[in-house]
Parts: C-alpha cells; structure tokens; sequence
C-alpha cells in the first residue's frame, strides 16, 4: 500500500510508538506506552490515528484471532506467528514459494497483492512450561493437548 497522507503530530508520536516496538503492539499497550512518556492523547484519537496509519499504509494491522488487534511498523515483505497459548505474536522471514502463490492464484481467481500469513502453534517457552507440567504431574495432558490442537489443524486443513 502506498503511503500518502497527513500525519498530524499526534499520529506521528503514535506511529513512532509502533515502529519503535520491539513486539507487535495492542492499541491499550500504545496507551501504556504513550503514558509511560508522559503523553496522554485521548482514547478516541490513538484508535483513529491506528486506523489512519493503517489505512495509509505505514503500519500493518494484525487480527490474531484473540479478538484483540495489534499493529506492525515494519513493512518489509514477512509473515507472522502466534502462539496459541500466550499470544506472543513474531515475525517469519521465510518467503513463500512462488508456485504456491501462482497455483492459489489460479485456483481462485484472485490476484494475490499481499502474502502476509498468520501462522500458529506454541512458542518454545510455552512448549517448555507444557513439558515442565507434565513433567511434574506425570501425566500426559500436555502431550494431549498437543495433539487435540494438531488433530485440530488436520481436519480443519483437509476438509
């Protein structure tokens, strides 16, 4: 998306607080973080001025399925992952095949413009602590959830 438009100083403060983010912030995690520097801007305008940028093109807008958006400042071409556990959200740098992204395009129809995925799974600190659990209690409900979640993912992609 082309970046055009005015950035009004609140939206410039606001677009320094995502760009500057080392993880991908929530709009009341831009709050806390505005607060933290002393600025305080009204609800309405962090909200409007996330959604301007976004529009505009110079964030990114993450819908992570837990109900809460978040935001990216960086707009190199890459993916994301989530874990479905703690919700921590990183960037994937692991471009697509293009024969993926050319057989999509002729299967559907569509013109393919944007190859942003969100991936999902359980981030290797999250792993350690199910692991640590079942190590613990002895039993086997981590390794069954595990699988729950892949057997999950199997039957949602196939069918």
């Amino acid at each position: 998306m082309r970046q055009k438009g005015y950035l009004t100083h609140q939206r410039k403060v606001i677009l320094d607080i995502v760009r500057e983010s080392e993880d991908h912030p929530s709009a009341a995690d831009v709050i806390d973080r505005l607060k933290e520097k002393g600025i305080h801007f009204a609800y309405g305008t962090i909200y409007n001025s996330l959604k301007y940028l976004t529009e505009q093109g110079y964030i990114r807008e993450i819908r992570a399925g837990d109900g809460v958006s978040r935001y990216d400042g960086r707009m190199e071409a890459h993916h994301h992952i989530r874990c479905r556990i703690c919700n921590r959200i990183e960037e994937v740098y692991v471009p697509l095949p293009l024969n993926w992204l050319k057989q999509t395009e002729k299967e559907t129809g569509y013109s393919v413009d944007d190859e942003g995925f969100l991936l999902e799974g359980v981030c290797p600190s999250c792993q350690a602590k199910l692991d640590s659990d079942k190590a613990s209690t002895g039993s086997n409900d981590a390794s069954r959830e595990k699988e729950a979640f892949r057997a999950k993912e199997r039957e949602r992609t196939t069918g």
